[in-house]
């Protein structure tokens, strides 16, 4: 396989995947593409590699931004906007783990916990919803403890330590 082949590759597997965890196809490609590149490329090259419209770049190269994976480069004399990737591979996964848990596990904490606390006039199935959904409420707070503790661990000697032993 040819390199320019390989990178093809890459960039739409990437972007299908991208669909499954969450964030549509053209950001996951976007993503993909910043991330194998070995320098800033410009929102006209990532329109001509990936075949977008400045629009949908541009929009997708902002919420890559927001989440805090793709940086933004100004070269000298130059006046097009070059982009870049995170490049360390544990802090592109702390990264995605916070934006995540934003998005996604904040939000059910919230409505779990706000479902679980109602008032149940006795009946079996009101307790049985309490019940199963303070339950799943204590799960994923567990879950999202966890995942604050492990997104933590580079600020912390002796998690790093830890981790490290885990590898």
């Amino acid at each position: 396989m040819e390199f320019k082949e390989a990178k093809n590759k890459f960039v739409q597997t990437w972007g299908a995947l991208g669909s499954q965890w969450g964030i549509n196809k053209t950001m996951a490609q976007i993503h993909a593409l910043l991330m194998v590149s070995n320098e800033a490329v410009s929102m006209e090259d990532i329109m001509e590699e990936l075949q977008i419209s400045r629009g949908n770049a541009s929009m997708n190269l902002r919420a890559l931004m927001d989440w805090g994976i793709v940086y933004k480069e100004y070269k000298t004399g130059e006046r097009r906007e070059y982009f870049t990737a995170e490049k360390d591979l544990d802090e592109l996964a702390v990264k995605i783990s916070k934006e995540r848990s934003k998005r996604e596990i904040k939000p059910a904490l919230k409505v779990l916990k706000e479902v679980s606390s109602i008032q149940a006039d006795g009946t079996a199935e009101e307790r049985h919803f309490v019940e199963q959904t303070t339950k799943l409420y204590d799960f994923v707070l567990k879950a999202y403890n966890v995942l604050d503790k492990m997104t933590e661990y580079k600020d912390n000697w002796l998690a790093q330590i830890l981790m490290k032993f885990m590898k």
